[in-house]
């Protein structure tokens, strides 16, 4: 059946005419507007759609291979590494800084070379570490600095957010930009727990095994390097169906001389710091509750397993996000921000109540609904701010000019940019909280780190209110 693209050539408003060719999988497409109804409804859709689903699962891995360390971390010292508490800590948070440090340059490099391509390449480099993963946990002596630089290595398959946000946003028109920036995040955030959910079934298998077990105190057998090897050929698979199917937009290709105008703009710092308390308490929890239930409730009780109950936050905070986005676009995405770090304020609360208190051994369940909770309310301000920053920087340009206009289009284009400029870099001082966050609960103690996450709630919920949410705000979204 020949499709809506090949069965007639359409003009755009522009006068243009829409090359059907260009739309096929693995080409670059020069022509894009996907707020003119015509387009989208005849060709755009199908197109972008095709796009964001090759994108989710390739970020999902992405995301798998960023966490991995989350988990392993709590192994290596049941199979003979004499690694401390804080090290193994320590092990967790080093992704956190490369992930980071990455998506810096995934975010202008991504729109640079394209969908596409950056894709492909991003996701089929990750198999690196994972095979120097697989090899380094079969030997109790391996150092601890080798360790940590197989962590950092992991750590950039975080950065893929960074690059996959800012291309997949340039697909969608405005209306939709909150549901799809939700679904490939949201669905991408999964791989968080698909490798805590993942990764203790599969290191107890000996039919997936390449290479010796590991034995603990008990004899019982384990094969650590499962957890990375069995994601290698899934990589590359994701790798070849991003070169092969998925399209560059012309008109997302920018160079970094143009987006870097981004740093001159005050909402992509306030934004920046909005999306640090959610996304960066999200990824910052998904690291260190593994570790953190271990060594909080283990003592206590050993069934308290960090293998049995960490996946579910990330879960549900990344199944939240799709939901933040969603709802951002029907009611405005300022307040469901506001709403979302009331809700993480009163969470974190309600696990500070919760915790081994002098003689008190505390409540684990409790404990959990409310990280649980926690981890909702941080999935629902992910999708909810990444629907603010379009619409901010929208306002911002196409303020007073008439649509239709050669400025008016010129502004448009300009604000698309830096959207998807500010799309990524926010995202890529947000991972940092990988890395915070544990290194908190490393160094201070559980309690005041928890106190010190409110009162940082607090400060977003006051900048998101003044900026955005207020009647009179200064740009409201």
């Amino acid at each position: 059946m020949t499709s809506p693209a090949a069965q007639e050539t359409r003009t755009a408003p522009s006068g243009r005419t829409y090359d059907p060719a260009q739309y096929r999988p693995g080409k670059t497409i020069t022509d894009w507007e996907p707020e003119n109804e015509l387009f989208w409804k005849s060709i755009g859709k199908k197109v972008a759609s095709r796009n964001l689903w090759i994108a989710v699962p390739a970020l999902l891995v992405a995301f798998v291979v960023w966490q991995v360390w989350s988990v392993t971390a709590t192994n290596l010292e049941d199979v003979g590494f004499g690694f401390s508490t804080s090290q193994l800590f320590w092990l967790t948070a080093v992704p956190g800084i490369t992930g980071g440090t990455a998506r810096v340059f995934y975010t202008f490099l991504g729109p640079m070379i394209g969908q596409r391509r950056f894709t492909a390449l991003s996701t089929v480099v990750l198999v690196v570490p994972l095979i120097w993963l697989g090899i380094a946990v079969q030997d109790p002596d391996t150092s601890y600095g080798v360790m940590v630089a197989i962590a950092a290595l992991c750590g950039v398959g975080g950065a893929n957010f960074a690059s996959s946000l800012a291309n997949i946003g340039f697909f969608f028109p405005k209306r939709d930009k909150g549901n799809a920036t939700g679904i490939n995040g949201g669905l991408g955030n999964l791989g968080v727990s698909v490798v805590q959910l993942v990764t203790p079934i599969v290191i107890t298998s000996s039919v997936l095994a390449v290479g010796s077990a590991q034995h603990k105190a008990d004899g019982t057998s384990v094969w650590l390097q499962n957890a990375a090897f069995l994601w290698v050929p899934v990589l590359v698979i994701l790798a070849v169906v991003a070169w092969f199917g998925q399209n560059d937009l012309k008109v997302a290709s920018t160079p970094f001389s143009q987006q870097k105008i981004i740093f001159k703009r005050k909402h992509n710092w306030l934004m920046t710091w909005l999306y640090v308390g959610t996304f960066g308490s999200f990824i910052g929890f998904a690291a260190a509750l593994p570790m953190l239930i271990k060594t909080t409730f283990t003592p206590i009780d050993a069934a308290y397993s960090a293998a049995t109950y960490a996946w579910m936050g990330p879960a549900v905070g990344a199944l939240a996000r799709w939901a933040g986005g969603w709802i951002a676009d029907k009611i405005g995405g300022a307040r469901v921000t506001i709403i979302s770090f009331a809700g993480m304020a009163v969470s974190i609360i309600g696990v500070i109540g919760f915790l081994p208190s002098g003689g008190d051994n505390g409540n684990f369940w409790g404990f959990l609904a409310c990280f649980l909770a926690a981890f909702f309310f941080s999935g629902i301000g992910n999708g909810s701010t990444f629907r603010q920053i379009p619409v901010i920087f929208r306002e911002q340009h196409l303020k007073g000019l008439t649509e239709g206009t050669p400025a008016y289009t010129k502004a448009l284009k300009q604000s698309e940019m830096e959207a998807g400029a500010v799309t990524g870099f926010t995202s890529a001082v947000a991972a940092y909280g990988f890395f915070f966050i544990p290194a908190m609960f490393a160094n201070f103690a559980v309690t005041s780190a928890m106190w010190g996450f409110v009162a940082f709630y607090a400060s977003c919920i006051a900048i998101c209110w003044w900026f955005y949410a207020r009647k009179g705000a200064e740009s409201p979204s």
